[in-house]
């Protein structure tokens, strides 16, 4: 299905809720270092309750290695880029499975240098009220996810099921 993409993530606990989000979602995830945490961080493994062993977690140690190994994996890939800075709405897009969701870290987004990879037309905004500076990392991902999700209708990976 969809992978989610974190560059440089910062702070553990949201990085964790990540984790557990994307487990219950069939969704890949891939971080991209340098990481503002250790792995086998406390609050990173509190965070992310049980659910670490149903995640799946790549680490890259840059962005251009960790898009090179999603394309490698599932070539054709579409990827899209969040950022405050976009003109599209998260809402006016149309994802397909094994689409690819990027974020930028807590305190400042994506770098320019990784939006400006991403086409216009691939660089979408979650809608907030005016004045509002951004959502926390963990509920912006959340809230693509689900988007995506919900437009694919809530379809599995292969060989996953859903729980009881």
């Amino acid at each position: 299905m969809f992978a989610v993409v974190l560059v440089n993530p910062e702070i553990p606990p949201n990085t964790g809720n990540v984790i557990r989000l994307t487990a219950n979602t069939a969704t890949q995830l891939h971080l991209v270092e340098p990481l503002g945490f250790r792995m086998d961080d406390r609050e990173l493994k509190r965070a992310g309750l049980d659910y670490h062993e149903y995640a799946r977690v790549a680490v890259h140690r840059d962005f251009d290695h960790c898009r090179a190994a999603l394309d490698a994996a599932t070539p054709g890939r579409r990827w899209f880029a969040f950022t405050t800075q976009a003109d599209h709405s998260l809402f006016d897009a149309r994802f397909e499975p094994d689409d690819v969701l990027v974020f930028g870290c807590e305190s400042a987004g994506l770098p320019d240098a990784v939006v400006a990879a991403f086409p216009e037309q691939h660089r979408l905004r979650i809608p907030m009220a005016p004045q509002m500076r951004s959502l926390n990392l963990s509920n912006a991902v959340a809230v693509a996810v689900y988007e995506a999700w919900r437009q694919n209708g809530f379809a599995l990976r292969e060989g996953a099921t859903w729980g009881k």
